[in-house]
């Protein structure tokens, strides 16, 4: 792409990830932390289901600025002033999310339409001189604010109706983008992948936020192993995607030559299966916060199956990762999610640092035997210059 200015909006040149970019993002690691509270205080399938549906909110929020950035430059002209606006917005949805299916509803909602509406409004600036991405454009702007009206008419409901109003919303404003033209968008595929590689990084972050809200109880034996259990279970994830699975796709992304194709491919594998990567990472996050606090206890029902729940999503999300961005299937990740669902009853019996235990065993076990089964295949492409992904 040109650096040409379009209307006072400068397009982006280079792929990689700007340090305003990398500010924004340090604003959605509180809403991460935000979600993991909100299920935190309730931790039944009512609250963690309302968490998930608030992340998901916050997850497409985020998801159109990296949209955005792909095509314009967040660090010139007006442009920074318009990303510290939606910071100042985001922040403010994130500070709702502990209430926001009670007193601070309307809040979350008000606070959450700004941060899409300052979005949608630098994307109409970008798209001025290109037909085709005004069209694209025009097509969220249509989706975006019949979500975010029934979002306003879920705010003002109670109880299930609000979480039924907003689920919904939320389905409605994700699925628009099948129907809008997937030839119209503009991107820069490096770019947009070390974007979201950037992302899984600060999901990562709040789950060793979590190990340290859970250990405030106090400090001993059982905790100082569950915290280290803890680290290894989120290196294991960090592995999981960065060590191969990231640098193929974010080379397959850059090596299509068909904008349509290379658009649906960045919607499908990045914008939609990285959320439930993100809501994995989420959940996972919340079994290790019960595990600190009870180390001694078997876990609840509810936070059992987050913890192992959480780890099997995570994998099954990798699995359709990898069989949408290289059209291949991840045998190994499957039969290991399918080890972490087969656990869950015996983790309502066991101690939960036993629980914690299994988890780490079972990922670093699948690990180990990628590593050692495909290691030519590792070296080849570990081999090869990915100067547009951070690794963190």
């Amino acid at each position: 792409m040109s650096r040409a200015r379009h209307r006072g909006v400068v397009l982006r040149h280079g792929e990689r990830v700007g340090p305003l970019e990398l500010f924004f993002d340090l604003v959605f690691v509180l809403a991460i932390t935000q979600c993991t509270a909100l299920m935190a205080r309730d931790p039944t399938w009512g609250g963690i289901g309302r968490g998930l549906v608030v992340l998901g909110l916050l997850w497409w929020s985020w998801v159109g600025y990296a949209w955005l950035t792909s095509v314009v430059d967040p660090e010139e002209g007006g442009v920074r002033l318009v990303v510290f606006g939606a910071m100042a917005a985001l922040l403010v949805t994130s500070l709702a999310v502990p209430h926001a299916f009670d007193e601070h509803g309307v809040i979350f909602v008000a606070a959450y339409a700004s941060v899409r509406l300052a979005h949608i409004l630098l994307f109409v600036l970008a798209s001025r001189d290109d037909a085709g991405l005004r069209h694209s454009v025009l097509g969220l702007a249509v989706s975006t604010a019949i979500g975010t009206a029934v979002l306003l008419a879920g705010a003002v409901l109670d109880g299930d109706a609000r979480l039924a109003l907003w689920a919904a919303a939320l389905l409605f404003d994700m699925g628009g983008t099948l129907v809008i033209d997937a030839s119209g968008w503009r991107l820069v595929p490096g770019h947009f992948a070390e974007r979201h590689g950037l992302i899984i990084i600060v999901a990562l972050g709040e789950s060793i936020v979590a190990i340290g809200v859970g250990a405030e109880a106090g400090l001993d034996g059982g905790v100082i192993a569950a915290a280290v259990l803890g680290i290894a279970v989120a290196c294991a994830l960090w592995w999981a995607y960065f060590d191969v699975a990231a640098l193929s796709a974010a080379e397959r992304l850059g090596a299509m030559d068909s904008v349509k194709d290379q658009n649906r491919l960045a919607r499908d594998g990045f914008s939609y299966l990285h959320l439930p990567m993100v809501a994995a990472i989420v959940l996972v996050a919340l079994g290790m916060k019960s595990t600190l606090a009870h180390v001694g206890d078997p876990l609840h029902r509810e936070t059992a199956t987050a913890l192992l729940g959480g780890a099997s999503l995570y994998l099954l999300a990798h699995v359709a990762f990898r069989l949408r961005s290289l059209q291949t299937l991840s045998v190994e990740r499957l039969v290991a999610a399918l080890v972490l669902l087969a656990l869950l009853p015996l983790a309502h019996e066991v101690d939960a640092l036993l629980t914690v235990a299994m988890v780490a065993a079972v990922l670093w076990a699948l690990l180990a035997f990628e590593s050692v089964r495909y290691a030519d295949a590792r070296r080849e492409v570990r081999s090869i210059e990915h100067p547009h992904l951070s690794e963190g």
